[in-house]
Protein backbone atom coordinates (compact mmCIF):
# COMPACT_ATOMS: atom_id res chain seq x y z
CA UNK A 1 0.00 0.00 0.00
CA UNK A 2 1.58 3.36 -0.89
CA UNK A 3 1.15 6.72 0.81
CA UNK A 4 -1.82 8.76 0.84
CA UNK A 5 -0.77 12.54 1.55
CA UNK A 6 -3.16 14.81 2.61
CA UNK A 7 -3.15 18.01 0.93
CA UNK A 8 -5.41 21.38 1.63
CA UNK A 9 -5.93 21.61 -2.02
CA UNK A 10 -9.17 20.27 -3.34
CA UNK A 11 -8.78 18.10 -6.28
CA UNK A 12 -11.63 18.25 -9.19
CA UNK A 13 -14.57 16.40 -8.68
CA UNK A 14 -14.55 12.51 -10.22
CA UNK A 15 -11.21 12.87 -10.59
CA UNK A 16 -8.64 10.07 -9.65
CA UNK A 17 -7.70 11.72 -6.58
CA UNK A 18 -10.80 12.48 -5.47
CA UNK A 19 -12.07 9.32 -5.56
CA UNK A 20 -9.38 8.22 -3.61
CA UNK A 21 -9.35 10.55 -1.00
CA UNK A 22 -13.17 10.13 -0.79
CA UNK A 23 -13.87 6.55 -1.58
CA UNK A 24 -15.03 5.49 2.26
CA UNK A 25 -17.52 8.26 1.71
CA UNK A 26 -18.50 7.58 -1.74
CA UNK A 27 -19.26 3.68 -0.69
CA UNK A 28 -20.84 4.82 2.87
CA UNK A 29 -23.58 6.52 0.48
CA UNK A 30 -24.09 3.62 -1.67
CA UNK A 31 -24.49 1.11 1.45
CA UNK A 32 -26.92 3.63 2.88
CA UNK A 33 -28.77 3.06 -0.46
CA UNK A 34 -29.42 -0.33 0.17
CA UNK A 35 -30.14 0.36 4.23
CA UNK A 36 -32.90 2.81 2.69
CA UNK A 37 -34.25 0.68 0.36
CA UNK A 38 -35.76 -1.31 3.54
CA UNK A 39 -38.03 1.93 4.77
CA UNK A 40 -40.04 1.17 1.68
CA UNK A 41 -42.34 -1.38 0.78
CA UNK A 42 -41.49 -0.88 -3.35
CA UNK A 43 -37.68 -1.47 -2.60
CA UNK A 44 -37.55 -3.79 0.32
CA UNK A 45 -37.77 -6.57 -1.17
CA UNK A 46 -34.81 -5.87 -3.76
CA UNK A 47 -32.80 -4.57 -0.65
CA UNK A 48 -33.36 -7.61 1.60
CA UNK A 49 -31.39 -9.42 -1.45
CA UNK A 50 -28.37 -7.28 -0.51
CA UNK A 51 -28.60 -7.28 3.11
CA UNK A 52 -30.05 -10.28 4.49
CA UNK A 53 -28.54 -13.86 4.06
CA UNK A 54 -30.77 -15.77 1.28
CA UNK A 55 -32.40 -19.52 1.22
CA UNK A 56 -33.38 -19.84 4.05
CA UNK A 57 -35.28 -23.43 5.01
CA UNK A 58 -36.64 -24.67 8.00
CA UNK A 59 -36.26 -27.64 9.55
CA UNK A 60 -38.73 -29.60 12.57
CA UNK A 61 -36.55 -30.93 15.04
CA UNK A 62 -38.53 -33.16 17.72
CA UNK A 63 -35.69 -32.78 20.71
CA UNK A 64 -37.36 -32.29 24.19
CA UNK A 65 -41.78 -32.55 24.49
CA UNK A 66 -41.90 -29.49 22.33
CA UNK A 67 -41.16 -29.58 18.54
CA UNK A 68 -38.95 -26.70 17.72
CA UNK A 69 -37.70 -25.07 14.29
CA UNK A 70 -34.54 -24.70 13.22
CA UNK A 71 -33.48 -22.33 10.34
CA UNK A 72 -30.59 -23.43 7.44
CA UNK A 73 -29.30 -21.92 4.53
CA UNK A 74 -28.32 -23.23 1.40
CA UNK A 75 -26.50 -21.17 -1.67
CA UNK A 76 -27.35 -20.03 -5.11
CA UNK A 77 -26.85 -17.44 -7.19
CA UNK A 78 -28.58 -14.61 -5.27
CA UNK A 79 -25.45 -14.88 -2.42
CA UNK A 80 -23.50 -12.73 -5.07
CA UNK A 81 -26.05 -10.15 -4.01
CA UNK A 82 -25.39 -10.34 -0.37
CA UNK A 83 -21.44 -11.18 -1.18
CA UNK A 84 -21.72 -7.22 -2.92
CA UNK A 85 -22.53 -5.47 -0.17
CA UNK A 86 -21.18 -6.96 2.38
CA UNK A 87 -17.49 -6.18 0.30
CA UNK A 88 -18.82 -2.59 0.31
CA UNK A 89 -18.68 -3.06 4.40
CA UNK A 90 -15.58 -4.44 4.42
CA UNK A 91 -14.25 -1.15 2.27
CA UNK A 92 -15.54 0.89 4.91
CA UNK A 93 -14.24 -1.26 7.66
CA UNK A 94 -10.73 -0.73 5.88
CA UNK A 95 -10.77 2.61 5.97
CA UNK A 96 -11.72 3.62 9.27
CA UNK A 97 -8.82 1.15 10.80
CA UNK A 98 -6.57 2.84 8.54
CA UNK A 99 -7.56 6.44 10.00
CA UNK A 100 -8.21 6.06 12.91
CA UNK A 101 -5.20 3.51 13.76
CA UNK A 102 -2.75 2.96 11.55
CA UNK A 103 -2.56 6.38 10.17
CA UNK A 104 -1.93 7.49 13.79
CA UNK A 105 0.42 4.93 15.02
CA UNK A 106 2.50 5.91 11.35
CA UNK A 107 2.63 9.56 12.31
CA UNK A 108 4.28 8.61 15.72
CA UNK A 109 6.88 6.28 14.80
CA UNK A 110 7.83 8.30 11.37
CA UNK A 111 8.37 4.70 8.89
CA UNK A 112 10.08 4.84 5.87
CA UNK A 113 7.97 4.02 2.80
CA UNK A 114 9.21 0.76 2.40
CA UNK A 115 8.10 -0.31 6.27
CA UNK A 116 4.86 2.34 6.34
CA UNK A 117 3.43 -0.67 3.61
CA UNK A 118 4.54 -3.14 5.17
CA UNK A 119 2.95 -2.11 8.64
CA UNK A 120 -0.40 -1.18 7.03
CA UNK A 121 -0.61 -4.25 5.26
CA UNK A 122 -0.10 -6.10 8.81
CA UNK A 123 -2.15 -3.96 10.12
CA UNK A 124 -5.19 -4.41 8.17
CA UNK A 125 -4.37 -8.01 7.86
CA UNK A 126 -4.11 -8.75 11.54
CA UNK A 127 -7.69 -7.20 12.71
CA UNK A 128 -9.07 -9.50 9.76
CA UNK A 129 -7.47 -12.60 10.81
CA UNK A 130 -8.10 -12.36 14.30
CA UNK A 131 -11.83 -11.90 14.16
CA UNK A 132 -12.16 -14.38 11.45
CA UNK A 133 -9.89 -16.89 13.52
CA UNK A 134 -12.53 -16.11 16.61
CA UNK A 135 -15.80 -16.34 14.78
CA UNK A 136 -14.79 -19.79 12.84
CA UNK A 137 -13.31 -21.00 15.96
CA UNK A 138 -16.74 -20.22 17.76
CA UNK A 139 -18.70 -21.78 14.82
CA UNK A 140 -16.49 -25.01 15.04
CA UNK A 141 -17.20 -25.35 18.70
CA UNK A 142 -20.59 -24.62 18.58
CA UNK A 143 -21.23 -27.73 15.75
CA UNK A 144 -18.87 -29.87 17.16
CA UNK A 145 -16.45 -30.46 14.24
CA UNK A 146 -13.61 -30.65 16.34
CA UNK A 147 -14.81 -33.34 18.65
CA UNK A 148 -16.29 -35.25 15.87
CA UNK A 149 -13.66 -34.74 12.68
CA UNK A 150 -16.09 -37.90 11.01
CA UNK A 151 -18.87 -34.81 10.60
CA UNK A 152 -16.42 -33.11 7.92
CA UNK A 153 -17.21 -36.08 5.26
CA UNK A 154 -19.98 -38.34 6.45
CA UNK A 155 -23.04 -37.06 5.47
CA UNK A 156 -21.96 -35.17 2.06
CA UNK A 157 -23.26 -33.47 0.30
CA UNK A 158 -23.80 -30.54 3.24
CA UNK A 159 -25.86 -28.52 1.42
CA UNK A 160 -27.45 -26.65 4.75
CA UNK A 161 -25.71 -24.40 6.72
CA UNK A 162 -26.30 -22.76 10.02
CA UNK A 163 -26.90 -19.00 9.50
CA UNK A 164 -23.32 -18.73 11.30
CA UNK A 165 -21.63 -20.78 8.66
CA UNK A 166 -23.10 -19.28 6.15
CA UNK A 167 -23.02 -15.85 6.72
CA UNK A 168 -18.77 -16.69 8.05
CA UNK A 169 -18.74 -17.22 3.99
CA UNK A 170 -20.27 -14.55 2.50
CA UNK A 171 -18.18 -12.48 4.25
CA UNK A 172 -15.12 -13.93 3.77
CA UNK A 173 -15.68 -13.58 0.13
CA UNK A 174 -16.80 -9.91 0.80
CA UNK A 175 -13.70 -9.28 2.18
CA UNK A 176 -11.37 -10.83 -0.32
CA UNK A 177 -13.20 -8.95 -3.03
CA UNK A 178 -12.89 -5.61 -1.50
CA UNK A 179 -9.11 -6.24 -1.54
CA UNK A 180 -9.30 -6.12 -4.92
CA UNK A 181 -10.45 -2.02 -5.17
CA UNK A 182 -8.16 -1.36 -1.99
CA UNK A 183 -5.15 -1.48 -4.41
CA UNK A 184 -6.55 1.06 -6.20
CA UNK A 185 -7.51 3.12 -3.21
CA UNK A 186 -4.30 2.49 -1.29
CA UNK A 187 -2.22 3.59 -4.62
CA UNK A 188 -0.50 0.26 -4.62
CA UNK A 189 2.93 0.21 -6.19
CA UNK A 190 3.03 -1.51 -9.20
CA UNK A 191 5.79 -3.87 -8.10
CA UNK A 192 3.54 -5.01 -5.47
CA UNK A 193 0.26 -5.38 -7.01
CA UNK A 194 1.11 -9.16 -8.99
CA UNK A 195 1.78 -10.40 -5.80
CA UNK A 196 -0.85 -9.40 -4.25
CA UNK A 197 -3.17 -10.14 -6.93
CA UNK A 198 -1.81 -13.88 -6.55
CA UNK A 199 -3.10 -14.84 -3.02
CA UNK A 200 -6.07 -12.93 -3.32
CA UNK A 201 -7.28 -14.75 -6.34
CA UNK A 202 -6.10 -18.10 -4.63
CA UNK A 203 -8.51 -16.98 -1.09
CA UNK A 204 -10.97 -16.52 -3.59
CA UNK A 205 -10.73 -19.33 -5.70
CA UNK A 206 -10.36 -21.67 -2.17
CA UNK A 207 -13.38 -19.99 -0.31
CA UNK A 208 -15.84 -20.22 -3.21
CA UNK A 209 -14.72 -23.60 -4.31
CA UNK A 210 -15.32 -25.34 -0.81
CA UNK A 211 -18.70 -22.82 -0.43
CA UNK A 212 -20.41 -24.19 -3.76
CA UNK A 213 -18.34 -27.68 -3.49
CA UNK A 214 -20.65 -27.90 -0.17
CA UNK A 215 -17.03 -29.00 1.43
CA UNK A 216 -17.85 -26.21 4.07
CA UNK A 217 -17.04 -28.14 6.56
CA UNK A 218 -13.35 -28.61 5.23
CA UNK A 219 -13.07 -25.47 4.21
CA UNK A 220 -14.24 -23.76 7.64
CA UNK A 221 -10.90 -25.82 9.23
CA UNK A 222 -8.69 -25.67 7.22
CA UNK A 223 -9.34 -21.53 6.87
CA UNK A 224 -9.35 -21.40 10.50
CA UNK A 225 -6.03 -23.38 10.91
CA UNK A 226 -4.61 -21.21 7.72
CA UNK A 227 -5.41 -17.83 10.05
CA UNK A 228 -4.53 -18.52 13.02
CA UNK A 229 -0.73 -19.04 11.73
CA UNK A 230 -1.40 -15.78 9.01
CA UNK A 231 -1.96 -14.01 12.52
CA UNK A 232 0.75 -15.00 14.32
CA UNK A 233 2.97 -13.44 11.15
CA UNK A 234 1.50 -10.44 10.63
CA UNK A 235 1.83 -10.02 14.71
CA UNK A 236 5.25 -10.58 14.35
CA UNK A 237 5.89 -8.14 11.90
CA UNK A 238 4.00 -5.57 13.71
CA UNK A 239 6.25 -6.10 17.02
CA UNK A 240 9.80 -6.26 14.84
CA UNK A 241 8.05 -2.77 13.56
CA UNK A 242 7.91 -1.21 17.17
CA UNK A 243 11.27 -2.67 17.80
CA UNK A 244 13.36 -4.38 15.77
CA UNK A 245 15.39 -6.82 18.35
CA UNK A 246 12.11 -8.90 18.66
CA UNK A 247 12.21 -10.97 16.32
CA UNK A 248 11.14 -14.13 18.64
CA UNK A 249 7.90 -14.60 16.85
CA UNK A 250 8.99 -15.59 13.42
CA UNK A 251 10.55 -18.15 14.92
CA UNK A 252 7.24 -19.57 16.31
CA UNK A 253 5.62 -18.78 12.70
CA UNK A 254 8.04 -20.50 11.23
CA UNK A 255 7.69 -23.71 13.41
CA UNK A 256 3.79 -23.31 12.84
CA UNK A 257 4.24 -22.62 9.25
CA UNK A 258 5.81 -26.07 8.54
CA UNK A 259 3.27 -27.74 10.67
CA UNK A 260 0.21 -25.93 9.43
CA UNK A 261 0.68 -27.13 6.02
CA UNK A 262 1.29 -30.84 7.42
CA UNK A 263 -2.12 -30.46 9.08
CA UNK A 264 -3.86 -29.09 6.13
CA UNK A 265 -2.66 -31.80 3.68
CA UNK A 266 -3.84 -34.36 6.14
CA UNK A 267 -7.13 -33.45 7.20
CA UNK A 268 -7.40 -32.96 2.90
CA UNK A 269 -6.40 -36.48 2.19
CA UNK A 270 -7.86 -37.82 5.01
CA UNK A 271 -11.40 -35.82 3.91
CA UNK A 272 -11.50 -36.05 0.25
CA UNK A 273 -9.31 -38.51 -0.68
CA UNK A 274 -10.55 -41.34 1.89
CA UNK A 275 -13.86 -40.13 3.55
CA UNK A 276 -15.64 -38.83 0.33
CA UNK A 277 -14.17 -41.63 -2.03
CA UNK A 278 -15.90 -44.38 0.60
CA UNK A 279 -19.13 -42.86 1.36
CA UNK A 280 -21.90 -44.10 0.11
CA UNK A 281 -23.28 -41.35 -1.76
CA UNK A 282 -21.34 -41.14 -4.71
CA UNK A 283 -22.37 -39.80 -8.12
CA UNK A 284 -22.85 -36.57 -9.63
CA UNK A 285 -25.99 -34.52 -9.27
CA UNK A 286 -26.13 -31.08 -9.65
CA UNK A 287 -29.64 -29.98 -8.35
CA UNK A 288 -28.50 -32.05 -5.27
CA UNK A 289 -25.60 -30.80 -4.77
CA UNK A 290 -23.82 -33.68 -4.78
CA UNK A 291 -20.10 -33.51 -6.37
CA UNK A 292 -18.88 -36.94 -4.64
CA UNK A 293 -16.92 -38.25 -7.91
CA UNK A 294 -12.90 -39.17 -8.81
CA UNK A 295 -12.68 -36.14 -11.28
CA UNK A 296 -13.94 -33.75 -8.75
CA UNK A 297 -11.87 -35.01 -5.67
CA UNK A 298 -8.88 -35.48 -7.77
CA UNK A 299 -9.32 -31.77 -8.62
CA UNK A 300 -9.60 -30.91 -5.21
CA UNK A 301 -6.80 -32.27 -3.73
CA UNK A 302 -4.88 -31.25 -6.48
CA UNK A 303 -5.53 -27.66 -6.28
CA UNK A 304 -4.90 -28.11 -1.99
CA UNK A 305 -1.64 -29.43 -2.80
CA UNK A 306 -0.16 -27.32 -5.70
CA UNK A 307 -1.23 -24.04 -3.14
CA UNK A 308 0.56 -25.87 -0.27
CA UNK A 309 3.30 -26.72 -2.40
CA UNK A 310 3.59 -22.47 -3.88
CA UNK A 311 3.25 -21.62 -0.09
CA UNK A 312 6.22 -23.98 1.14
CA UNK A 313 8.48 -22.98 -1.92
CA UNK A 314 7.63 -18.97 -0.68
CA UNK A 315 8.45 -19.73 3.11
CA UNK A 316 11.94 -21.59 1.82
CA UNK A 317 12.43 -18.20 -0.68
CA UNK A 318 11.81 -15.95 2.42
CA UNK A 319 13.86 -17.81 4.90
CA UNK A 320 16.60 -18.12 2.85
CA UNK A 321 16.15 -14.48 2.52
CA UNK A 322 16.66 -14.14 5.94
CA UNK A 323 19.58 -16.02 6.68
CA UNK A 324 21.73 -14.30 3.51
CA UNK A 325 21.06 -10.92 5.09
CA UNK A 326 21.69 -11.92 8.23
CA UNK A 327 25.43 -13.67 7.28
CA UNK A 328 25.86 -10.29 5.57
CA UNK A 329 25.53 -7.92 8.49
CA UNK A 330 27.55 -10.63 10.56
CA UNK A 331 29.56 -10.27 8.09
CA UNK A 332 29.71 -6.70 7.90
CA UNK A 333 30.26 -6.39 11.90
CA UNK A 334 33.34 -8.29 11.56
CA UNK A 335 34.91 -6.53 9.01
CA UNK A 336 33.85 -2.94 10.70
CA UNK A 337 35.51 -4.23 14.23
CA UNK A 338 38.91 -4.74 13.15
CA UNK A 339 39.07 -2.14 10.71
CA UNK A 340 38.01 0.23 13.97
CA UNK A 341 40.76 -1.59 16.19
CA UNK A 342 43.08 -0.44 13.58
CA UNK A 343 42.36 2.91 13.20
CA UNK A 344 42.57 2.86 17.21
CA UNK A 345 46.08 1.98 17.12
CA UNK A 346 46.87 4.12 14.19
CA UNK A 347 45.71 7.42 16.36
CA UNK A 348 47.58 5.96 19.16
CA UNK A 349 50.89 5.83 17.23
CA UNK A 350 50.52 9.19 16.08
CA UNK A 351 50.27 10.44 19.54
CA UNK A 352 53.33 8.92 20.24
CA UNK A 353 55.12 9.92 17.02
CA UNK A 354 53.77 13.63 17.60
CA UNK A 355 54.87 13.10 21.30
CA UNK A 356 58.23 11.95 21.01
CA UNK A 357 59.28 13.22 17.65
CA UNK A 358 57.23 16.36 16.89
CA UNK A 359 58.13 18.13 20.43
CA UNK A 360 61.79 18.90 21.52
CA UNK A 361 62.42 17.15 25.24
CA UNK A 362 64.94 19.57 27.53
CA UNK A 363 67.75 16.80 26.27
CA UNK A 364 67.31 18.06 22.55
CA UNK A 365 67.19 21.12 23.13
CA UNK A 366 70.62 21.04 25.00
CA UNK A 367 72.07 19.16 22.13
CA UNK A 368 70.85 21.10 19.93
CA UNK A 369 72.42 24.70 21.78
CA UNK A 370 75.60 23.75 22.10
Amino acid sequence: MGIRKKTNKNPPVLSHEFVIQNHADIVSCVAMVFLLGLMFEVTSKFAVLFITVQYNVTISTNEGPEETAVNHFHHGIKDLATVFFYMLVAIIMHAIIQEYVLDKFNRKKHFSKTKHSKFNESGQLSAFYLFSFAWGTNILLSENFLSNPVALWEGYPHTLMPFQMKFFYICQMGYWLHALPELYFQKAKKEDIPRQLVYIFLYLVHIAGAYILNLNRLGLVLLVLHYFVELLFHVSRLVYFSNENRQMGFTIWAVLFVIGRLLTLSLSVLTVGFGLSTAENQGFDLAAGNFNIFFVRMTVLSAICFTQAFMMWKFINFQLRRWREHSEAQTLKKKQAPAKSKSKKDKANGVNGVSSHGADSPRSRKEKSS
